[in-house]
This record gives structure tokens, C-alpha cells and sequence, in this order.
């Protein structure tokens, strides 16, 4: 950085004498003025012909300051409206050894990057670490309105502090807020120069096209990604680096268990499927199957499954094949044979507290009325999921049954067996699941169990899933 370049915020005095290059933040950018083209260019600015100055995603906001210093140009901030925050964690337990190597690794890295770890390793408490450390007006980014109202619980707590949220009806920004992506993406363009450093919370979430604005209409120069399951099946991971940092620290379950998360066990039970739903799996796959081959559409592959969908709404004939999909689909993941064998490990498991996650909403409330066990699905309401998790925990319930709401996220420590009736061939669908019952316990050990349909599409799924190092 030359030696002769000044930095000041906008509350600052201007020297006299001094020429400075003002940054301002301009819905969800960032505008350079008082610059000449020809050295913005060569700090790797692009001028808009619209205002007559240079602008750029308000996300190189910190790219765009240090460059224009290091380049010799004074610098007057505008742009940041965020401050120090002074707050102290008020709890006195110091932090597990790969808390202490992740934060390490994050500073050393600049302040930004990825941290993935396993469910239940104390990537919340990592979190809160960092916020004390860097002390500035932060966000903390969340999927759900769940984890939105976890986090904010967390760091009430933590710090002592009025906790800001946005979503779920929800509009009370603070110098620490918690907000969800959805709610991130549509207000950054208004709030993004009020945060120093942003949290993504499951940040695997981010690079969706909605979803990554959080990101690039945020100038907060320190970032921090943290989840257990960093690798998408799309590969849009690969922009993760480029919104939050590189991922700077990496731990996976098996470096962990039996010490901070609980021992565990995984069984997988192959159930056959009765004669009856047999004959009607095969009738149902063969015509799927038969309207695939004959159009040359292959499902698996980059855009198969928009083919199909387009193929099938053009003919009676597509659309019965549509139906044979999801027919043959749901006698895989939840024929009569896979709920008896549920039954017996409830039965089992009798004493334990057990969750069921199965795929589809439709399967959820099946088992619901058969064992007469609560659901959690996206359609119950906030309080009632509340209750129902207390009541988990406190043992009144010993099963809940649930979809996809459960697999991230949500602390649920009580937790010690988990049996996945169905599911899909996503690798981190499961390795989440798991991750649901690793909460360290006294002399706890965990075991899940995987039902899968032999000589079944979701056979193929269960072997893809089991190349993960959490199955071995």
C-alpha cells in the first residue's frame, strides 16, 4: 500500500489540499467517483455510461478500497455505514482444539473463507467466536425461519444484546441480525452497507440465483461460510469460493466421533418387496421406462429431467408415463413391506428417541396415523414444530416423523436413533441425516438406519450415498 495514501470515513474532516477518490454504496453496489478511466481500469474497475463513474457488485467492496490505496489514491468512504461492536461472549468454556485450528485457519486466510464441519461439532459456537473477534455490525444468514429463530436465541444469549431478524414477517435490522436468504436477497440492496462481516449459515445454499445476491449486494469485507455439506450435485459449489472465500478448514465426521460428536453405527436393511407390490413396481418402471427409450431421453443426465417433464405434458401417453414415474418411485421408497420392518424397529427401539425421515409428505402422515406419532413437515406451523421438538426432547414424544425439514440444522440432541424409510440419491440428504443424531451425549451411541428396496432405483441410490466417508 503506498505510504502516502489516506483513508477516511465520510464523518472524517477532508485535508486541504488532497484530492480523494469517494466510494459510496448504491443499491447493492458499489460507485467509484473522482477517478480518471484509465486507472480504473487498471485497478480492474468498469465504468457505467449511465452515471459517468465506475461501479462494481457492492460484494469487491473491500477489493475495490485496498486496490485503489495500494495504487497510490487517497480514499473517502462513503460507503460503509457499519461500525465496531464491542461485545464479549459471556460463557467461559474455552473452545474444542478444531474450533480454535478453523478460526485460525479463517483469519490466516484473510478474514474469509469456508469452514465445514459435521452437524453437531460447534459450528454456531465457531461463529461466535469470530463475531467477538472481529468486532463490527454483523449478519448471520440461515435457510429457514427455524434456524432464523434459533440463531437468534444463540446469540441473544451469547452476547447479552438486542438480536435483529428479517423474515417470516419479520423487518427489525440491528447491529446484529439474523435474516434468511430469501429476505437477504430482497433488503441487501438497502442494507448492505450496514454489516462488517456476514455468517452464512449452510452455505451450500448460496450460489442459487436468488440466493447468491445475499452475497454480492452485501459490502461486509469479512465472510464466513460454515456447513457440514459444502459439494452440490449441480457443481455450483465451485462459486462459493468467489461469494463467501475458499474453504479454508475441513474436519469430517469420523475425525470426531466418539470425541466431540457421539459414536455411531449405520445399517443398511435390504426389505424385499411383497409379490403384489413387485408385479406392480415392474408394470409401472416398465412403462416409464418404455416412454424414455422410445423419446432417447435419459433422465440422469444435465437438464434430462425438463425433457421429460416437457415430453410428457404433449400426449395421454406422456402423461400416464409421468404417473408410472412417480408410481414405481413411491413403491420403492415406501412399499407395505419397508413399513412393516419399520414397525419392528420402533418396536425395537422402544425406549429410545427416534426419528423417521422419509421423502415425501405423503409417506409422513401414512406413518403418522399407523404409529400414532407426531409429524414435522413445511406445512406445520412454527409453534407447533416448537412444541413438538420439546416435547421430543423432554421425552413426552419418543418418534417424530418428518420429510426434509429436519435434515439441516435444526438441533435436535435428544436424538439417538434415526431410521430413513426413503429418501433421495443425494449424498448430503444423508450425510444431514446422520448428522441429526451425533449430538454428543453421556455414553451415547448412535445408529441409523437406512431401508432400502433391493433390485430397486433406490438400491442404485444407496450405493452412490455410501461412498461418503461417514458410511464407511
Amino acid at each position: 500500500m503506498a505510504k502516502d495514501a489516506q483513508y477516511l470515513r465520510s464523518s472524517e474532516s477532508i485535508p486541504d489540499g488532497l484530492d480523494f477518490v469517494r466510494v459510496s454504496f448504491d443499491a447493492g453496489t458499489v460507485v467509484v467517483r473522482g477517478l480518471d478511466r484509465e486507472r480504473g481500469r487498471e485497478v480492474g474497475l468498469v465504468w457505467d455510461d449511465r452515471i459517468d463513474h465506475f461501479r462494481a457488485p457492492a460484494a469487491q467492496y473491500r477489493q475495490i478500497v485496498g486496490g485503489l490505496m495500494r495504487a497510490g489514491s487517497n480514499v473517502l468512504d462513503e460507503a460503509r455505514a457499519f461500525d465496531e461492536l464491542d461485545v464479549t461472549h459471556r460463557t467461559s468454556f474455552a473452545p474444542h482444539p478444531h474450533q480454535s485450528d478453523a478460526m485460525k485457519a479463517w483469519v490466516e486466510g484473510g478474514k474469509r473463507g469456508v469452514v465445514v464441519l459435521p452437524t453437531g461439532s460447534g459450528k454456531s459456537y465457531l461463529a461466535e467466536m469470530i463475531i467477538e473477534h472481529i468486532g463490527r455490525d454483523t449478519l448471520v444468514i440461515a435457510p429457514t425461519l427455524d434456524l432464523v429463530d434459533q440463531w437468534v436465541r444463540r446469540l441473544s444469549d451469547a452476547f447479552g444484546i438486542a438480536v435483529g431478524a428479517l423474515g417470516g414477517g419479520r423487518h427489525d435490522p440491528d447491529r446484529l441480525t439474523v435474516s434468511t436468504y430469501d429476505s437477504a436477497a430482497i433488503h441487501m440492496e438497502r442494507l448492505g452497507d450496514r454489516f462488517g462481516l456476514v455468517v452464512f449459515d449452510e452455505v451450500h445454499h448460496l450460489p442459487g440465483d436468488l440466493y447468491r445476491q445475499a452475497a454480492e449486494h452485501v459490502i461486509a469485507p469479512f465472510r464466513l461460510g460454515l456447513t457440514a455439506t459444502l459439494e452440490r450435485d449441480d457443481g455450483r459449489h465451485a462459486l462459493i469460493a468467489e461469494l463467501a472465500g475458499p474453504t479454508v478448514f475441513r474436519l469430517g465426521i469420523k475425525s470426531l466421533a466418539g470425541d466431540v460428536l457421539a459414536d455411531y453405527d449405520i445399517e443398511t436393511v435390504d426389505v424385499e418387496m411383497n409379490e403384489a407390490d413387485r408385479d406392480a413396481y415392474e408394470v409401472a418402471r416398465g412403462q416409464y421406462r418404455g416412454f424414455v427409450e422410445r423419446y432417447g431421453i435419459r433422465v440422469g443426465s444435465r437438464g434430462g429431467w425438463q425433457r421429460f417433464l416437457a415430453a410428457t405434458s404433449r400426449s395421454e401417453e406422456g402423461r400416464a408415463a409421468l404417473a408410472a414415474y412417480y408410481r414405481q418411485k413411491r413403491l420403492a421408497l415406501a412399499h407395505s413391506q419397508k413399513i412393516d420392518a419399520l414397525a419392528e424397529l420402533l418396536t425395537t427401539h422402544w425406549g429410545d428417541r427416534t426419528i423417521v425421515f422419509a421423502n415425501d409428505n405423503a409417506t409422513v402422515y401414512e406413518i403418522s396415523e399407523r404409529f400414532l406419532c407426531p409429524t414435522i413437515t413445511h406445512q406445520t406451523p412454527l409453534s407447533e414444530r416448537s412444541e413438538i421438538l420439546e416435547r421430543f426432547s423432554d421425552g413426552t414424544y419418543r418418534v417424530v416423523v418428518t420429510s426434509r425439514v429436519l435434515n439441516e440444522g435444526v438441533d435436535v440432541p435428544a436424538a439417538n436413533v434415526a431410521i430413513v424409510l426413503s429418501g433421495t440419491g443425494s449424498v448430503r440428504e444423508h450425510v444431514q441425516r446422520l448428522g441429526r443424531i451425533l449430538r454428543q451425549g453421556e455414553g451415547k451411541r448412535a445408529k441409523l438406519y437406512e431401508l432400502v428396496t433391493a433390485d430397486s432405483v433406490e438400491g442404485h441410490q444407496s450405493e452412490r450415498r455410501r461412498e461418503h466417508d461417514a458410511y464407511r
